[in-house]
């Protein structure tokens, strides 16, 4: 979220935007985001019969679980950047109302975004072993550069150029750029986010988060006992909420106080 807060408000005030604004949203465009990332959130999709959106969650946290459920009083602009930043595999600049963030601002926030996570990940993943730098195919490295500031660089640059030649009708990348960052983003899905290697441990992470699902579920009178009867939800909508709330060394550790035997005592 900071990351994606720089990069969206260096681009604000090129373009002499509301700072401040761009600031909220994207403080709190990932504020619904689950232990585990987009695989997390693929896991309680699938598992709660409500469905899970990480973006629709976000908007939840703000209007309804922060301040003990009372929500923040948030203008309708912040909440709307916050529920439109998602992409996804679609459109970085869509046209579509449902896609498209009402202000400048928010258009601001959706694509600071995927210039954050792309070029993120990518470096994770060189680092992680996941990818081999030589492996980056090098249109893409020859257009944006090779180092991780030089392409931040290179992006942030393009858009404040676009979106100014279009006299701030819309916030834009070039056409060159925005090839070069689709098929940035297409390299980390077919080599990163959907490899063999990342959906084996998806489906480890898959069994941690349905074995914390369930027992919560099972267990709730206990789980949730300081929460008073008249804000008590569905079931399924309190275990999501909780589960969706935890980060990833949390879930671990509560996995394994729940079904981990502690040395000392089998022993």
């Amino acid at each position: 979220m900071i990351e994606v807060s720089q990069i969206a408000r260096t681009i604000a005030r090129a373009l002499r935007l509301n700072e401040d604004l761009v600031e909220a949203i994207a403080l709190g465009h990932d504020l619904g985001h689950t232990p585990f990332g987009h695989a997390g959130e693929a896991i309680l999709r699938e598992i709660n019969p409500g469905g899970f959106d990480h973006y629709k969650q976000s908007l939840r946290v703000v209007d309804f679980l922060e301040k003990n459920g009372q929500g923040l009083n948030l203008t309708y602009e912040v909440r709307d950047g916050i529920v439109k930043h998602s992409k996804g595999k679609g459109l970085i600049v869509s046209d579509s109302p449902k896609d498209k963030p009402a202000t400048l601002e928010g258009q601001v926030v959706r694509i600071s975004d995927i210039i954050a996570y792309v070029n993120h990940d990518l470096d994770d993943a060189i680092r992680a072993g996941v990818v081999r730098r030589a492996e980056v195919p090098r249109e893409i490295i020859k257009v944006i550069g090779e180092a991780y500031s030089k392409r931040i660089d290179t992006m942030v640059r393009d858009v404040i150029k676009a979106s100014s030649a279009t006299s701030l009708t819309n916030i834009v990348m070039s056409e060159d750029i925005s090839f070069v960052v689709y098929k940035l983003r297409d390299f980390l899905f077919e080599r990163v986010y959907e490899s063999e290697g990342i959906i084996r441990e998806f489906n480890k992470a898959k069994d941690i988060l349905k074995a914390l699902y369930e027992y919560h579920l099972e267990h709730i009178d206990g789980v949730f006992k300081d929460i008073p009867p008249e804000k008590k939800l569905d079931r399924h909508r309190m275990v999501c909420d909780f589960i969706a709330g935890m980060t990833d060394s949390f879930a671990f550790m509560t996995y394994e106080r729940l079904f981990l035997p502690e040395q000392w005592k089998v022993f």
